[in-house]
């Protein structure tokens, strides 16, 4: 097990990875991990996540208040929205906020990403939607989160970023990684003409592989609670029928019209 340094330097190590990759820039975004129920180290604002060091890290506890922090250095200015994470998810061990480029671009867009295009994005990664939009550093965003916490392990934060979390640290930033991956994915499929999904049985079979795994987290693979809203894809478990693709929609009303014609013929002989 970690000592409180070490994960300090684990925290630097994960900041200059999203850095590095593009996930954030100037000093945008904030990470913290939970060391018990009531201490919390956490990124400080107004820093570069890029170019942090251990003594850069602060500790808080439950409701955000400074335990330590160095001279010059104060907790994120989105502490309240991690600690909202802990207090309704008591197996999350830690969180990262980032902006990666083009999942913050489809939160931007408002378009949840939730097709399933990919085993191992159904399987470790399921729905990510989107929580709306909410005030940076206020109570608005914790609240627009809260209502996704006990189904989800990822969200987009409407015209603002993406934030994961997990059983540690490295998990919630690999987390990260897999949300814009897919991201990325999606985007470029859409420009060759739109994605082909998988289909329910095939879906299912892929969230049985997840139950085998044991995996942690709250992937919606047994439950979806998002029924009649926009941010389901079509999995086995959830009443919705598959998102139509602009192809399915030209398919759909070729369909339409053909049938249209031959009823016409029928009608004039």
């Amino acid at each position: 097990m970690l000592n409180e340094y070490e994960i300090k330097k684990q925290i630097c190590d994960i900041g200059k990875r999203i850095y590095d990759r593009n996930m954030v820039a100037a000093n945008d975004g904030n990470i913290s991990v939970k060391l018990n129920d009531n201490e919390f180290l956490c990124t400080p604002t107004g820093v570069s996540k890029g170019f942090m060091t251990p003594e850069y890290i602060c500790k808080v506890d439950a409701k955000g208040n400074v335990i330590q922090a160095n001279k010059g250095f104060r907790p994120s200015s989105e502490i309240k929205m991690h600690m909202r994470v802990y207090e309704k998810r008591p197996d999350v061990g830690a969180v990262v906020h980032a902006h990666p480029t083009f999942a913050t671009s489809f939160a931007i867009a408002g378009i949840p990403l939730t097709q399933p295009i990919m085993p191992e994005a159904v399987i470790a990664l399921g729905c990510v939607p989107i929580a709306e939009y909410g005030t940076p550093s206020t109570n608005e965003i914790p609240d627009n989160v809260e209502k996704y916490l006990p189904y989800y392990d990822a969200v987009l934060l409407e015209s603002h970023g993406a934030l994961t979390w997990s059983t540690d640290l490295l998990a919630a930033y690999l987390k990260m990684e897999s949300v814009e991956f897919y991201a990325e994915l999606l985007y470029k499929a859409k420009m060759l003409g739109g994605p082909k999904e998988f289909d329910k049985a095939t879906i299912e079979k892929l969230y049985e592989v997840r139950r085998k795994m044991g995996l942690p987290g709250k992937h919606p693979a047994d439950l979806c609670q998002n029924k009649g809203g926009d941010n389901c894809h079509n999995c086995g478990s959830c009443g919705h029928s598959a998102p139509t693709t602009p192809a399915a929609q030209g398919a759909s009303s070729d369909l339409v019209a053909e049938i249209t014609k031959k009823v016409l013929e029928q009608l004039g002989k």
